[in-house]
C-alpha cells in the first residue's frame, strides 16, 4: 500500500464504528486521509476508531447520524465537509440488515430498509457532490445477496442492495463529466460482529464460496481504497464483487 496515497484527501465513511466501515476508515487514514465517520448508537466504539485515526497523525471527526433520517444524512455530509475543509471521498457503508420470514417483513421494515440502504446513499452522494471537485470518489457498500440470495428471508435486503447497482450506474453518468467516479463494492461473507465467521450457519455459508472462508474486513477495505485512489480513475459505474467466489 502507498502510505501517501490519500495525503491531503478528506473522506467521510458512514457507519464506521465497527466492521467494514471501521476497516475502511482506518485504511484511508493509513494512506494519509483525514476521515469523518458517522455512527448511530455506539459512540464509544466510534470514538475508539477516531482515536486510532488520530494516532496515525490524521484528523478524525465523529458525527452521530441516523441514516434512516434524510435530514441527518445530508447534514452529516455537510458537517464533515465543513469540519475537514472539503470532501474528496464518500464511502456509503451504513446499512440496515433486516431479514426474516416474509410474513414478518411488513411496511415498517420495508420503509426502514429502503430509507437506510437506498435513500441514504443517494442523498449522501447528492450532498457530497456539492463539495467535490474533479477526482472525487463515491464508493457504496452493497452485498453479494444482490446477485445470489441462497437463503429464504432475504427478499427485502437483497432488493435494497440490488437497487444500488442501478443507482451507481446512474450517478456515474451524472457525475462523470465533473471527473467524479461512482462505484459499488459487493462484499461476500465477512467476519464482523454482525456475521461472525464462527457464528450459527457459518460453516454452511463458507461452503457457498469458492475460497471456503470468510473475508476479513481489511480485505474489503483494500478494494474500497483502490476504488477511492488514483489508480482507479478510469473505473466508474462498476460493481466489484469481493465475495470469495460466492456469486460465480
Amino acid at each position: 500500500m502507498n502510505t501517501n496515497e490519500f495525503t491531503g484527501k478528506k473522506a467521510l465513511v458512514t457507519g464506521a464504528s465497527r466492521g467494514i466501515g471501521a476497516a475502511v476508515a482506518l485504511r484511508l487514514a493509513a494512506g494519509g486521509a483525514d476521515v469523518a465517520l458517522t455512527y448511530q448508537q455506539d459512540e464509544e466504539r466510534a470514538a475508539a476508531v477516531a482515536g486510532k485515526i488520530e494516532g496515525m497523525g490524521r484528523r478524525a471527526v465523529v458525527i452521530r447520524a441516523d441514516s434512516g433520517d434524510a435530514e441527518e444524512v445530508t447534514g452529516a455530509v455537510d458537517r464533515a465537509a465543513s469540519a475537514l475543509g472539503g470532501l474528496d471521498i464518500l464511502v456509503n457503508n451504513a446499512g440496515a440488515f433486516i431479514v426474516g420470514p416474509l410474513e414478518e417483513l411488513g411496511p415498517a421494515e420495508f420503509e426502514r430498509t429502503v430509507a437506510v440502504n437506498v435513500r441514504a446513499p443517494y442523498l449522501a452522494a447528492r450532498a457530497a457532490a456539492r463539495h467535490m471537485t474533479e477526482g472525487g470518489r463515491v464508493v457504496s457498500i452493497g452485498s453479494n445477496v444482490a446477485e445470489r440470495a441462497v437463503f429464504p428471508g432475504f427478499a427485502l435486503y437483497a432488493m435494497s442492495k440490488a437497487a444500488l447497482v442501478g443507482m451507481t450506474k446512474g450517478l456515474a453518468r451524472d457525475l462523470g463529466p465533473r471527473g467524479i467516479t461512482v462505484n459499488l463494492v459487493n462484499p461476500g461473507p465477512t467476519d464482523t460482529d454482525a456475521n461472525p465467521s464462527d457464528g450459527p450457519g457459518a460453516e454452511t455459508i463458507r461452503g457457498f464460496t469458492a475460497l471456503g472462508r470468510y473475508a476479513a474486513p481489511d480485505e474489503i477495505a483494500g478494494v474500497v481504497a483502490h476504488l477511492a485512489g488514483g489508480d482507479a480513475g478510469y473505473v466508474t459505474g462498476a460493481t466489484v464483487n469481493v465475495d470469495g467466489g460466492f456469486t460465480v
